[in-house]
């Protein structure tokens, strides 16, 4: 799950790390900026990547802050309305930094990246000038960052800079944190602030966090979870069900191979039953862009006449292409055949035939 700006930055400023001077707001509650602050950065409290780029971020000198926040409250981001801001001091920035640590699922540890080259997506660095990032793995074991580490890291950056990877790494692993990324850490004539700050946590450990739900999720996705199967919303028009990640993904991949567009990933589980089933297929009849959905099982601990059954149950109005295999396969053809279902042998077959059925 994915933290706000202010709410990562509260947890690194918790941790030792500096700040800038600020205020969270919420659209409709009225708010006294200090006149401390000259010049703000006012900035839309989006979970959406490049909000600067789309007019999530302003500038406003004091007497503006108000006309600039109301401005942001009447914004719609990336198609995500405004409904909270951060109004922060402007910092006088002498030179900005990356900062972010990371998993490496190679290595099964924290990676820390690190550059001189801050401000900018670190995607953008990492083509033109690869060779600026430099990355250091700390095995979890490890309660601090090793001190040669952090010496390659820096190599001639300030070492000021030390504290603070030291710091973002105890709240990464404190959080159980899947990011945590500074960018960008810069440097003023005071010191070195995070004047921006993304944090992500392990979807696993939230209840550790006392957080109840994932408000990352979608209404579907919600349902899907209380449901008990794993689903994540795409943008295409072919429904898919599978049982087990890996067939569930290889049938999403052959659609986009085959030129369709999946509209979803929906992993029904092993030993699903027809009730689960049917949420599922109803789940998918609820969207209103699928006009076809394609069911490809193997049945091993699911069976396959269950999975006939609750897809019979379901009653959607989009067709569906399936193809099954496995425990009472044959039960289960004879159920579907009976109500008119169309059926393919192979998954090369079924997705073919869904790809022509959504063009």
């Amino acid at each position: 799950m994915k933290l706000k700006e202010y709410e990562a930055k509260d947890l690194l400023n918790k941790a030792g790390i500096r700040i800038p001077c600020g205020l969270h707001v919420k659209k409709g509650e009225e708010f006294i900026v200090t006149p401390d602050i000259k010049e703000a950065v006012v900035k839309a409290q989006v979970e959406v990547a490049g909000r600067g780029k789309a007019g999530g971020i302003l500038m406003a000198e004091y007497a503006k802050i108000q006309e600039v926040a109301d401005q942001l409250f009447g914004a719609t981001i990336k198609g995500v309305p405004v409904q909270e801001i951060l109004i922060e001091e402007k910092l006088q920035i002498q030179h900005e930094y990356y900062l972010s640590i990371t998993i490496d699922r190679s290595q099964k540890a924290p990676v820390i990246l690190f550059t001189t080259e801050g401000g900018v997506d670190i995607e953008e660095v990492a083509q033109k000038n690869p060779d600026a990032i430099r990355k250091v793995t700390v095995f979890p074991l490890l309660s601090s960052v090793p001190g040669y580490s952090l010496r390659y890291l820096l190599s001639g950056a300030p070492k000021e800079i030390g504290p603070v990877i030291q710091k973002l790494y105890s709240v990464f692993m404190a959080q159980d944190a899947l990011l945590a990324e500074i960018n960008p850490l810069v440097m003023t004539p005071e010191g070195l602030y995070a004047a921006d700050a993304k944090l992500i946590l392990d979807d696993n450990a939230l209840a550790r966090h006392g957080i109840s739900e994932n408000r990352d999720l979608s209404e579907r996705e919600r349902l899907a979870a209380a449901h008990g199967f794993s689903f994540v919303e795409l943008n295409g028009n072919i429904g898919v069900i599978g049982n087990g990640a890996g067939l569930t993904m290889a049938t999403v991949d052959l659609i986009n191979r085959m030129g369709g567009k999946p509209a979803n990933f929906l992993d029904v589980g092993g030993g699903a039953d027809r009730v689960r089933v049917a949420h599922a297929v109803r789940l998918l009849g609820s969207m209103p862009d699928v006009t076809v959905i394609i069911v490809n099982l193997l049945g091993g601990i699911t069976r396959c006449d269950e999975v006939a059954a609750g897809i019979i149950e379901a009653g959607v109005s989009q067709q569906i292409i399936v193809r099954l295999a496995g425990t009472n396969e044959v039960e289960g053809k004879a159920l579907l055949s009976s109500k008119g279902y169309r059926m393919l042998d192979t998954m090369e077959e079924a997705v073919h035939i869904a790809v022509e059925a959504a063009s």
